[in-house]
């Protein structure tokens, strides 16, 4: 098992931190380009919103595939092969010729996007030691959140030069690059135990899994979570692209680096986890996330990006701690218990723009803001009872 701070975990840190950026700048370039492509083909925000929530669909689709995949047939050339075929589609879409066209190579995208997120953290449970999993994983979702930064700011900036072919060629170069720096740095793994691949047992894992609630509250917590948090930076684009903001694509895409609050909240996320119980963590990182929120109903540009930051790392803290729950507590076939956190996780991406669609409607952003307390009441509920588990794994037993 490779120790924490070692020569190897860090090399191995490091690929998988890679190959999570690049997977979140193939996912979320498109973002701040969407009021314009709204205007563009002149659909609506639901309609356009759905580039987004497409991709998050398909990717929560593939990990049902990816996760029990791994379990028998390895993780690295699942990861090498689907990073290597997201940068193409990236290409592709720089040619799309209609919207519909662009909606079919998201949805594919997104599938093949999925094959990372999938086995990444089951890679790190068969490779590394406890102490350095907690570790490993704060740094890889923190990658999430730079990767995320990145296809935004990336995705704004070359559309503003040469409009959305620009923005997805240069997300698809920057891949291609990326894939080979990754081939090369990611170790084969050595603690690794093939199961053969049974689809009776694979959905019997699966199933357990969801049978067990300590799992199950973690892969609600999360999903819902991201639900709001995702959604809320669509919505939050419409917003300040109108007046009195007026913000141009490159602007927006600047927006996006409020998610470095997120970046630090998971990386000091095991950290915080090592001194404090890690369900009274996500507990404060949900408060965190409704507080963001207050702070974003402000007129003022400078205190809707405080409250996007203070969003982004109440939610990441949640997030990378819910996280490592799961691969703490799965009785077996981490693959596929990783694999359904993250599927509740971009289900719940996908699902948002229907949930928040009719409170913007009602109210524009106060209405969004409404919609999110609402499903964030109920994460909170979530984590309290994630906090009186771990009080009473931690009573001895009286024989």
């Amino acid at each position: 098992m490779i120790e924490a701070k070692t020569r190897a975990w860090w090399r191995a840190t490091l690929a998988l931190c890679l190959g999570s950026f690049l997977v979140f700048i193939n996912l979320y370039a498109p973002q701040p380009l969407l009021p314009g492509l709204k205007e563009a083909y002149q659909v609506s925000t639901l309609g356009v919103s759905l580039l987004m929530s497409v991709s998050t669909l398909s990717l929560a689709i593939a990990l049902l595939v990816f996760g029990p995949l791994s379990d028998a047939i390895g993780r690295e050339g699942i990861m090498r092969i689907t990073l290597l075929l997201a940068g193409g589609c990236s290409i592709a879409l720089a040619f799309a010729p209609t919207f519909e066209s662009l909606l079919f190579l998201r949805l594919m995208q997104g599938f093949v996007l999925g094959g990372l997120p999938a086995v990444a953290i089951a890679w790190m449970g068969d490779e590394f030691e406890k102490p350095a999993l907690l570790s490993a994983v704060g740094l890889y979702i923190g990658a999430n959140s730079l990767g995320g930064i990145s296809g935004r700011i990336v995705g704004g900036g070359a559309a503003e030069i040469g409009g959305p072919t620009a923005a997805f060629l240069a997300v698809g170069i920057m891949t291609l690059i990326g894939c080979g720096v990754f081939w090369r740095l990611l170790p084969n793994s050595r603690a690794f135990t093939p199961q053969r691949f049974e689809l009776r047992k694979a959905a019997s894992d699966l199933a357990s899994h969801l049978r067990n609630p300590v799992l199950l509250a973690a892969y609600c917590l999360g999903g819902i979570n991201f639900l709001i948090f995702i959604n809320q930076y669509s919505y939050i684009t419409f917003r300040l692209a109108a007046a009195p903001y007026q913000l141009a694509a490159s602007g927006l895409g600047l927006i996006f680096l409020t998610y470095l609050g997120g970046t630090f909240g998971s990386m000091i996320s095991g950290r915080l986890a090592g001194r404090f119980s890690p369900a009274a963590c996500m507990m404060v990182g949900v408060v965190i996330l409704m507080l963001g929120t207050a702070i974003t109903l402000a007129d003022s540009l400078l205190l809707i990006i405080v409250g996007l930051t203070v969003n982004a790392f109440g939610f990441f803290l949640a997030h990378s701690l819910a996280s490592s729950w799961v691969g703490r507590y799965a009785q077996g076939a981490r693959g596929s218990a990783s694999a359904l956190y993250l599927v509740f996780y971009y289900l719940g991406a996908s699902l948002g723009g229907f949930w928040l669609e009719p409170f913007w409607r009602w109210a524009g952003w106060a209405g969004v803001s409404v919609g999110s307390w609402l499903l964030l009441s109920i994460t909170l509920l979530i984590a309290c009872g994630l906090c009186r588990f771990e009080r009473r794994q931690a009573k001895p037993v009286v024989s």
